[in-house]
């Protein structure tokens, strides 16, 4: 079974991150990582709100 990574690994990760990607770009990184997930979870909401607007409408002409 593959366990969550520990602090120490976390850390080596994060100076690898910032070796290959230099500490003025993580910021942009962040930002758009953020972004991306923002936009995820909104087309999500949208999909399931979609999902119920079409079983409301189904089930209302009985």
């Amino acid at each position: 079974m593959i366990q969550p990574p520990g602090p120490w690994e976390l850390m080596v990760i994060l100076l690898i991150v910032m070796v290959v990607f230099g500490a003025k770009r993580l910021p942009e990184i962040g930002k758009g990582l953020g972004k991306g997930i923002r936009e995820f979870k909104k087309s999500l909401r949208e999909i399931s709100e979609d999902e119920k607007d079409e079983n409301s409408q189904i089930e209302e002409p009985k």
